[in-house]
């Protein structure tokens, strides 16, 4: 059935309850697992003359932080996996990308043929004002979506 999967998290609630169901579903097929954080572009607030920014995301700390906040993320996440049995886990972490776009174009690089994640199941103006990158997801993707609430 499937062979290989891409779990993504936010490191909420909710994105750990996505992980489990994804995690237990690939432990019982023996799939390989993929599990993906993205950290979004950071707010820019300042610009130059010449239009370049000059903010925080300019300095040499901004990929250190960001980095750092995904392995507080990705790690319990791999730990969940090992001790739910998941034989090959690999965390991936993708820098300045929407969230939509971080995950479609991980589960292409890794040849994914499931995507699990979630969503708050927001409708109406909500989900206008909000977003929603499990819809966008959903439109885009190439391969299943299994989406958990």
């Amino acid at each position: 059935m499937y062979k290989r999967i891409l779990i993504a998290t936010d490191g909420s609630e909710l994105a750990m309850k996505g992980l489990q169901k994804g995690l237990e579903l690939a432990a019982q097929l023996g799939a390989k697992v993929d599990i993906v954080t993205v950290s979004e572009p950071w707010a820019v607030g300042m610009y130059d003359a010449m239009g370049w920014s000059a903010g925080y995301e300019a300095s040499p700390e901004y990929k250190q932080d960001r980095e750092a906040a995904a392995q507080k993320i990705l790690q319990p996440s791999l730990d969940a996996a090992r001790a739910a049995g998941v034989a090959e886990v690999i965390g991936h972490h993708v820098l300045d990308r929407y969230a939509a776009d971080g995950i479609i174009e991980t589960a292409d690089a890794c040849g994914s043929d499931l995507l699990v994640m979630t969503s708050h199941g927001r409708r109406g103006m909500t989900r206008v004002l909000l977003g929603s990158q499990t819809a966008e997801v959903l439109a885009r993707s190439k391969v299943p979506v299994l989406v958990i609430r």
